[in-house]
């Protein structure tokens, strides 16, 4: 393992055992840090969600895990993304067919489910615990205990919270703020609208019936509806299956639906509680939703809820927060490295890394609306703001600016600093990253070089 054998590496609790949690699992794993990840659930496995846009900027870790051709096995990569009106005009079109020229990796969809059993089998079973969900923290300089719902507790140097944007980690974070005189505060939290989706993945069907079904990369048409809040996608996935979600958006939306949505879990949703109406909704590829909502396994069928708010308090003491899905990963990469180069886990050094990890991953996806809530207030919104930010984006701005936008996106594509480095692949050259001292040293101990495969490290 990369780890120096005169400094004791810090004990980690990870709260949450989804893909953000997964990966920051995997990552301390590889990096020799003992860790223990505490999950709310009953079972680790998930098997309820959507297709996820795994993009590039994830790709070079993906090779580092050794994990790449899997995903490739089973996903495929995005050439263009259409979006239309809801009588089938075409708002835009996005050409993505340069990605892999420009980065070197595709930009591909995946069902959530088979992504999260990839990094599963990553993680020694025995290291996650089920059934611990976090209701309070104690912290000091000296360490951080957890305290779960069946009252067992657990001790650490540092707390990561991978388990949701409202979970029980960061209501225990936020009670332990106010202690301390620290008011959390919250961004956006006037004309709170909450956003819910519902997802499926249907099960084979017939290429004649679906335009595009047995291509050999994915088609993802949006449609924005023409009642208010109402927008629904489809990406077409291998074995002639399309993953779809229909995207509904109101600040006064069923309570039912809404019921036990702070937790952002994927829940099961029965069908029979949408509006009828919506099962006529015509899709670009042929046939209307209802047509995929009965080729989908009702057990399989989920929704989410999740709030406009974002919250700016990402950090204090010995804990720290993490995102979710394609943000999470990205922090996940980011913080195991400041872990990893740690030289000792007092209270000094982890304020100095969590203030490190919070300048670097911060100001971009948090400061404002993180990416997924920016393309939803743009995309889907349907306030008179949102309707004038999607005209300026897809009719007016430049094509020149757009793509400039893209690449600067695309430059960003994070390593673990202790795993062997992947060689930068396309035209555009990725951002700059850190050298780690520590691992050149475990490296120059072991003979080796930075090329060395992952497997032998």
């Amino acid at each position: 393992m990369p780890d120096s054998q005169t400094v004791k590496s810090p004990k980690v609790i990870i709260a949450g055992a989804g893909l953000a949690g997964l990966t920051m699992a995997i990552l301390l794993e590889k990096a020799g840090i003992e860790y223990q990840v505490l999950e709310r659930s009953s079972e680790i496995q998930q098997t309820l969600g959507g297709a996820i846009i795994l993009s590039f900027n994830v790709m070079p870790l993906m090779e580092q895990l050794g994990v790449l051709d899997q995903i490739e096995a089973i996903s495929f990569p995005i050439e263009t993304t259409m979006i239309y009106k809801e009588d089938m005009e075409v708002i835009r079109e996005i050409n993505l067919r340069s990605n892999r020229k420009m980065v070197g990796y595709g930009t591909q969809v995946i069902p959530r489910p088979q992504l999260h059993a990839i990094l599963l089998a990553l993680v020694p079973k025995e290291k996650i615990l089920v059934n611990k969900s976090i209701e309070s923290l104690v912290q000091d300089t000296e360490s951080v205990t957890v305290t779960c719902e069946d009252k067992s507790t657990y001790t650490a140097d540092i707390l990561i919270g991978a388990d949701g944007s409202d979970s029980g980690t960061r209501r225990a974070l936020y009670k332990d703020l106010e202690k301390d005189g620290i008011t959390p505060k919250i961004i956006e939290e006037e004309n709170k609208t909450l956003y819910m989706s519902v997802f499926g993945t249907t099960d084979p069907m017939d290429p004649a019936n679906f335009e595009g079904l047995d291509d050999d990369c994915t088609r993802c048409d949006t449609v924005v509806g023409d009642e208010r809040g109402l927008t629904y996608r489809t990406f077409i996935i291998p074995n002639n299956r399309v993953s779809w979600r229909v995207d509904f958006q109101s600040s006064e939306m069923d309570p039912e639906w809404v019921e036990g949505y702070k937790n952002a879990d994927y829940k099961a949703f029965d069908l029979k509680k949408m509006p009828e109406r919506w099962r006529g909704r015509e899709l670009a590829m042929m046939g209307s939703l209802g047509i995929l909502f009965d080729n989908t396994p009702q057990d399989k069928i989920c929704k989410v809820v999740l709030e406009e708010n974002i919250y700016e308090n990402w950090k204090h003491g010995r804990t720290v927060l993490i995102g979710d899905a394609l943000e999470g990963i990205l922090d996940a990469i980011v913080l195991a490295n400041l872990i990893y180069e740690m030289p000792i886990s007092n209270h000094k050094n982890i304020t100095k890394a969590f203030d490190e990890f919070y300048e670097e991953r911060f100001p971009s996806p948090r400061r404002e609306l993180n990416p997924t809530q920016q393309a939803t207030h743009v995309m889907f919104g349907r306030t008179w703001l949102d309707v004038a930010g999607r005209y300026l984006l897809l009719k007016l701005v430049p094509k020149y600016f757009k793509e400039k936008s893209r690449d600067y996106i695309n430059y960003y594509r994070p390593q673990a600093a202790f795993l062997p480095r992947v060689d930068t692949k396309g035209d555009n050259p990725s951002t700059p990253q850190r050298t780690s001292k520590k691992y050149a040293n475990y490296l120059k101990s072991k003979g080796a070089s930075d090329s060395t495969p992952a497997a032998a490290v």
